[in-house]
């Protein structure tokens, strides 16, 4: 058993949750996620294994299907499903963030319309924000549902960087009300969006573009939405009460936030697993590399921070199974967890010198998944600015 990212206190439920997925990384997705990735290619295999383990509903209330376990499982399974491919992890990341958001803010019948199925793996999730020329000012949106005469919605206007975009089935879409409120983000609501899989116009006036080409994060398809006429009715509103969705998302993204730190870790973990092993077969001037004081302190640098990102993000995510806010300490960890696994991967890179560089290595995957998670749920400066206004909060000057 490796010493390094333990966490203390976990029940033997989770033990034994996490046991069997680290199982299932090492068997079914380490050994084939270079060719999928390589490919571009949907895991479908390995996504049916997580669904036949109960993933999907890990977090759901059990009296709808689900495992009913704590966020900080969640975020420990993430960990080791990005260990093993980061693509994977983000299957299941959007899927349980829509169901966070149900099972928080969504009305009786929707939660017994969405919540079993999903549990189920029927039903898989993904969220939206952004636009193309939105960025983080979420505030700003200009996709726009206007109520009609019969009571149900109209919607117009175009969606950017959905994961899972194209193979789920139902999506969490943040648009722009008319609440007649002062503040912009108070004339914002989610609608739960339901459509069939695919590309293309999937209902009428909606349509699902082609798979954006990425650097990295292959495997998982990430799209536009676009709404010119589409028709929604009323009861499809998050809660059933307009004007709430920034608060809606913005809990989604909390939690998101305590994700995107678990897929840092796993990304770190495995980049420090593949240095260290290979410093010790590779040899150089009659020993091998990790004899050498400069690797060695390499590996001791790399391996103090994928501990402080693994304690930081599960903080984070045990201050929000309490119920209490969580914000400053999720973005502190988001923060730290994505900008030590650039490091810890960008070390990891140098010590496999000019093999990091080739294809055949796992190392040079990761060096194209790293970045993704320096600006995914927020950039780096995105996080300094949220605990910035926290710590300003608690800490008010008294002069």
């Amino acid at each position: 058993m490796a010493r390094l990212a333990q966490t203390a206190g976990l029940t033997d439920i989770q033990e034994e949750i996490l046991a069997t997925v680290r199982t299932f990384v090492d068997k079914e997705i380490i050994p084939h996620a270079q060719t999928l990735e390589h490919g571009d290619t949907y895991p479908a295999d390995i996504v049916d294994g997580m669904k036949e383990m109960g993933l999907f509903g890990l977090t759901i209330p059990e009296e709808y299907g689900g495992l009913g376990e704590s966020l900080l499982t969640y975020a420990l399974v993430v960990e080791q499903i990005a260990r093993g491919w980061m693509s994977v992890s983000g299957v299941i990341n959007t899927h349980f963030i829509v169901a966070h958001m149900l099972k928080q803010h969504g009305t009786p019948e929707q939660k017994q319309k969405y919540l079993p199925r999903m549990a189920a793996g029927e039903v898989r999730g993904s969220f939206s924000m952004s636009e193309p020329e939105l960025g983080s000012d979420v505030a700003a949106i200009r996709t726009r549902a206007v109520k009609g005469s019969g009571g149900g919605y109209t919607v117009n206007g175009q969606k950017m960087w959905l994961t899972n975009g194209g193979t789920s089935n139902l999506t969490a879409v943040l648009v722009k009300t008319d609440e007649g409120a002062e503040k912009p983000h108070q004339n914002l609501t989610t609608f739960l969006v339901e459509k069939p899989e695919g590309y293309g116009e999937v209902l009428p006036g909606l349509t699902i573009p082609g798979k954006i080409d990425k650097m990295g994060y292959k495997g998982v398809d990430t799209t536009e939405m676009v709404f010119d006429g589409f028709e929604i009715a009323a009861d499809q509103v998050l809660g059933g009460v307009t004007g709430q969705g920034f608060r809606h998302m913005m809990d989604g993204v909390e939690v998101g936030r305590v994700n995107v730190a678990a897929r840092a870790c796993g990304i770190a973990i495995r980049a420090f697993e593949l240095a260290i092993d290979y410093s010790q077969q590779r040899k150089t001037f009659g020993k091998a590399i990790a004899e050498h004081q400069a690797i060695a302190f390499k590996l001791a640098e790399m391996a103090t921070k994928v501990e402080a990102a693994h304690l930081m993000m599960v903080n984070a995510a045990r201050l929000k199974d309490s119920g209490q806010r969580n914000d400053v300490e999720a973005g502190m960890a988001k923060l730290i967890a994505s900008e030590y696994c650039a490091e810890v991967t960008q070390e990891s890179f140098r010590i496999h010198g000019g093999y990091g560089y080739s294809k055949e290595y796992e190392i040079e995957r990761l060096m194209r998944e790293a970045p993704f998670l320096l600006i995914g749920e927020g950039t780096s400066e995105i996080q300094k600015t949220i605990i910035s206004r926290g710590l300003l909060r608690d800490y008010q000057s008294r002069g």
